[in-house]
């Protein structure tokens, strides 16, 4: 619980620089403290603070009543390192998948694979995620949904999407207009590359 009092709040809520500044000051122990539970890593807390800090600075003068002012303040620190966490997991699964000898077909050639990888690593982490979990590994749509806690809507669309990018970047890559390229630009003839 932050040891702060409500007049210093009030006072950064009416746009006072001291108090704000001294606000700072007081919260980043305890903010520190709640991070370091909350997230996986010591630098995930850092960062999980530092954006904590930064929304405190430029927002506190949005606080609506300073009774609120400690759930607001901890809650953007447990969103930062949630999201800090599904994004390095993301990045983890990917990084995996590549490094990973899976034995491939000697009909998909070289420069096929490069730019299907090449292709997911421009993905966003939400698309690249739900495309992994999904063609990558085999989950069906709701078990990629439970998984990532989503609504089963967001889980298509997102899936949706991604095929899309990734369809658009192996066209723009000019691969299939080579003579050995195969005739089909169907991703889901094409699915067993991933």
């Amino acid at each position: 619980m932050l040891r702060t009092k409500p007049q210093l709040i009030e006072a950064a809520c009416q746009g006072d620089k001291a108090a704000i500044s001294d606000l700072l000051t007081v919260c980043q122990p305890d903010l520190k403290r709640f991070a370091r539970r909350t997230c996986s890593t010591t630098e995930d807390a850092e960062d999980a603070v530092q954006i904590a800090l930064w929304q405190l600075y430029r927002k506190i003068g949005a606080l609506r009543t300073v009774a609120t002012f400690t759930t607001w303040l901890f809650r953007i620190v447990e969103r930062e390192c949630y999201r800090l966490y599904r994004g390095k997991k993301a990045t983890e699964a990917l990084d995996e998948l590549l490094e990973q000898d899976i034995p491939c077909e000697p009909s998909i050639p070289i420069d096929l694979r490069l730019d299907l990888t090449r292709a997911l690593e421009r993905l966003t982490p939400p698309y690249r995620e739900v495309l992994i979990l999904r063609d990558v590994h085999e989950l069906t749509a709701p078990e990629v949904a439970a998984q990532l806690g989503l609504s089963l809507e967001a889980v298509k669309s997102r899936l949706h999407r991604a095929r899309t990018q990734v369809r658009e970047q192996l066209m723009s890559s000019g691969y299939w207009l080579k003579d050995e390229a195969p005739e089909s630009t169907n991703m889901e003839e094409n699915k067993h590359i991933l």
